[in-house]
Formats: C-alpha cells, sequence, structure tokens
C-alpha cells in the first residue's frame, strides 16, 4: 500500500514535469496532488485493506432518449463502518484520476466512522479510469460537462441504492472539494429528492471567462505572509513587461529566466511566460507555507533589482524540480493539448481546459495596469488557447454563451438550499468565486470561512500544526452533519 501511494505521488511529479505545460491551472493541480498524496501517506494506518475496485453502467448521454450508449464508471465502497440505520457518504471526484486509497489521511475516514455509513467515492466522466471509450477527441468531450456529472451521480446512487440493498429512507451525504465541491452544492440542488446534504469545500460557483480576483486574492494572500512581498512581485512584472517589448529585452529575459526557447512579440508567447516565471501562485493556492516564506524572503531581500531576485526564485524552484530550463513553448504545449488518446489516466488537462472552454471560464488573468501582481495575461489569451486546441467554433461567443447558461442552470451566487454547508479558506484565490457568507439575509445553506487556510484545507487529515480555526472548522462540520442526520 505505502509503496502503491509513493508510486502515485512520483508519478504526478514526473507527468508534470514531463508535460512541462505552463499554464497556471497544472501548476496548481501539480502542487495539489503533491499534497493530496503527501497527506494520504502521512494519514495512512495500513490497518485498512483496499476496497476492491468497481465499475458501474452509465448511460453516455442521459439527455437524449435515443442514444443508447453506455459506459464503466469506476467506484469504491467501504461498508465495514456501516450500522443498520446509518447513512450513506458519496465522495465525489472532480478533475483528477481517483483513487482507492482516498480513504486514508483525509477527514472523510473520521466522518465515516463517526456517522456508522457506508462510504462510496465515484470518479467523474472522462477523467482517470472513466473515459468513454478511451476518447478525449473534440468529438467525445461534447459528452463532457457538468451537467452529465451530475445526472451520473443521481442515476450512481439509485442504482447502488437497489445493488446494495440500501433503505429508501437512507440519507446520501455528499462530499468533494474544488470543482468537485461545487458539484456537491450543484447536485443538492438539481437532486434533493435522492440528496441530504452537501459538505463543499473550496468551491467556486460563479462562473465568468474573466477571473481578475483569483490573482488580487493571491497579492493579499503574500502580504498575510510577508508585507511588501507582492509589491516586489508586481515591480518585477512591470520590469518583465517592458523588457519584452523589445528583441533585445526579450533576449535577456530569456537569459535571465533561463527559458527554453525564444520568447516571440505575440500575446502567445508573452503571456506564456508571465504564467510560467509565476509558479508562486500553486503555493498560495495550496497554502504551502515552506514554498511562500523561501519565496517571499527571496523577493524582499536588498541583494538586487526586483526583476533578478524574481529570477533567482524562479532559478532555485526549478532546481529544486529537476529542471534544466523553463519550458516557454506555446505551440509544443498546444501540440501536447491535442493528444486525443486516454491511455494516461493522469492525462486530464485537455478535458479540465475543455470544461472551462464550454462552460465555467475561471481564466486567471492579470492586468498589467491593475494593482494585482503587474503581469500581462489578458483572458483573450486563454480564448485562444480555446480556439487551438478544440477548433475556432470554440471561441469568446461559444465561452460567453456557456458561462450565461452555468449561471443561469445553477444560480451563480443565489443558490438557496439547505443543508448545503461552503467551507472556503481565508488563503485560496478560488473563495473569491464561492460563497464565503450569506448572500442573502435568510439564506438557508451555511457557511464557514477558516481564516489562513488554503485550497481544500480542511478535507486534509488532522495535523498537530492546524489551527485553532481549522479545528473549529473541522468541528462545526460534524456539528452540521449531526444534525442533518438527526432531522
Amino acid at each position: 500500500m505505502i509503496i502503491m501511494k509513493t508510486i502515485s505521488s512520483i508519478t504526478w511529479v514526473l507527468f508534470v514535469s514531463n508535460f512541462a505545460f505552463s499554464s497556471a491551472f497544472l501548476r496548481h493541480q501539480q502542487l495539489f496532488y503533491q499534497r493530496w498524496h503527501e497527506r494520504q501517506l502521512a494519514g495512512a494506518d495500513n490497518t485498512d485493506d483496499s476496497p476492491k475496485t468497481q465499475y458501474f453502467v452509465q448511460k453516455l448521454d442521459h439527455f437524449d432518449p435515443t442514444n443508447e450508449e453506455t459506459w464503466l464508471q469506476r467506484y469504491w465502497n467501504v461498508a465495514k463502518h456501516h450500522q443498520k440505520g446509518g447513512p450513506a457518504f458519496l465522495l465525489i471526484n472532480g478533475e483528477w484520476q481517483a483513487s482507492q486509497d482516498f480513504n486514508d489521511g483525509f477527514q472523510w475516514k473520521k466522518y465515516v466512522q463517526k456517522f456508522n455509513a457506508t462510504f462510496f467515492s465515484l470518479e467523474h466522466r472522462f477523467y482517470g479510469r472513466s473515459v468513454p471509450n478511451n476518447d478525449t477527441s473534440t468529438e467525445n468531450l461534447v459528452h463532457l460537462s457538468s451537467q452529465q456529472a451530475l445526472a451520473d451521480i443521481a442515476n450512481f446512487i439509485r442504482g447502488v441504492t437497489n445493488q446494495y440493498n440500501i433503505s429508501a429512507d437512507t440519507k446520501w451525504i455528499v462530499f468533494g472539494c474544488s470543482y468537485a465541491g461545487t458539484l456537491a452544492a450543484w447536485v443538492r440542488l438539481k437532486y434533493p429528492h435522492l440528496v441530504h446534504g452537501a459538505v463543499s469545500s473550496s468551491a467556486p460557483l460563479l462562473a465568468k471567462a474573466d477571473f481578475p480576483e483569483y490573482f488580487q486574492v493571491a497579492k493579499e494572500s503574500l502580504d498575510f505572509y510577508k508585507p511588501n512581498c507582492s509589491a516586489k512581485v508586481a515591480e518585477a512584472n512591470k520590469e518583465l513587461d517592458r523588457l519584452i517589448k523589445s528583441e533585445e529585452g526579450r533576449g535577456q529575459i530569456r537569459e535571465l529566466f533561463n527559458l527554453c526557447h525564444k520568447v516571440d512579440n505575440n500575446m502567445e508567447s508573452i503571456s506564456t511566460v508571465f504564467e510560467t516565471v509565476l509558479y508562486i501562485a500553486g503555493y498560495i493556492q495550496n497554502n504551502l507555507k515552506e514554498g511562500i516564506e523561501k519565496f517571499c524572503n527571496i523577493m524582499t531581500s536588498s541583494d538586487g533589482s526586483a526583476l533578478q531576485l524574481y529570477a533567482e526564485a524562479n532559478a532555485l524552484e526549478m532546481k529544486s524540480n529537476g529542471q534544466k530550463c523553463l519550458d516557454n513553448d506555446y505551440k509544443n504545449n498546444i501540440e501536447l493539448l491535442n493528444h486525443t488518446d486516454a491511455n494516461n489516466p493522469n492525462d486530464f488537462v485537455r478535458q479540465w481546459i475543455y470544461q472551462t472552454c464550454t462552460e465555467f471560464g475561471w481564466y486567471q488573468t492579470i492586468n498589467k495596469s491593475s494593482d494585482s501582481l503587474g503581469a500581462d495575461i489578458p483572458v483573450e489569451y486563454f480564448i485562444k488557447r480555446c480556439e487551438n486546441i478544440y477548433g475556432l467554433k470554440y471561441n469568446d461567443s461559444l465561452l460567453e454563451n456557456g458561462v450565461h447558461e452555468t449561471n443561469t442552470f445553477y444560480g451563480g451566487f443565489q443558490i438557496n438550499v439547505g443543508n448545503i454547508v461552503f467551507i472556503h479558506g481565508s488563503i485560496d484565490p478560488w473563495h473569491a468565486a464561492g460563497i464565503t457568507r450569506a448572500e442573502e439575509p435568510n439564506a438557508l445553506y451555511q457557511t464557514i470561512y477558516i481564516k489562513g487556510a488554503g485550497h481544500c484545507g480542511d478535507v486534509y487529515g488532522s495535523d498537530k500544526s492546524d489551527s485553532d480555526d481549522m479545528k473549529n472548522a473541522r468541528e462545526k462540520i460534524v456539528t452540521i452533519l449531526q444534525s442533518w442526520l438527526q432531522n
């Protein structure tokens, strides 16, 4: 078991290093899963046998009665803690490969044991080993959407209720963090007759193409650790922007940051550079204190200009990752994202970017004239990427319509449903797109806002370094679950 988990952790690091995609999303996911697997290792007690991998037959298209095509969705079940009258807990997985070790090192295990629940974990369609026809072509990805994923969950609950002889009056509680936390809230909203409650951690709810708030929160988070750190980053990025305007300056940037490829004078190349060197965003999102403090200590030292210090921080990060140079080749990244076979279950980026192009946006933009971090990463850069990967019709108009449909269908922040608790951390930039406090005076849902917590911080196993705010938040979650299950 330990060996398998260690390999999983190493796989993520190697995957990201080999893929060399510079997008902020991939950097964040790399760090998220490194931490995910590290906490599995730290929290594993090695007394539980791994649950058996099972498969559930799903319809490819739940909304087309003439389409009879099906596929197999992976899931796992742990029933040994279940007692008669106990609830059913369902862990919703998001844009990643799900794991049979989902129960180790996380709060879910404690909830299962405390409430004598039977526990299921369900892999999201088109991720991991749950890819219909093993095909991620654009033609097949039309079946990848949050609405189809919610229908999968509803169908799964109905199906396993019969398959496992679960009582019809059993209360189902769903859990999820990040995009999966969004799905947890939405499945409670859309299928309240099946889902009794939802614990939604670090969930963005309001779809929007342009999401500059992400880096505005990141700026505040940097200064939470070290005052003036964000100002130095902004100063460095402004100097980077000045240099990047000339051919000579672009050559200096390549040498200074040890970029693998020359910088061209176009939006795609320039924005890729800004994304590539802004690696600290992933550390901020996941609240990796050591990495943030190391970065800010370099940036706020007096040994050189802000741009030189920025390059020094990037060089240190590159060395720790075993990289010979920083890959800034936009065209190469697009070429890699055009691979449509699903043989590598960790190769999830093509699928997730498709969802952002068609449903969510959430593009982490920076306007160089704003007061955020001084870089130049416009929303047009991300839309251009959509067109280059999936075809010209995946343009700004399609994205605008998709975002509008998402907010119309789910309600954005206007989601006033009982038995949902929204949990966010103050350090996590994603809280800017989520509900951190009641949007309405008589809101039916509940909120927990954890000072100093990062992305999905509440789901990890307890640690002696946990703050009092974190401990109190987890106690409150237990109290909320208790109240739902008693009513």
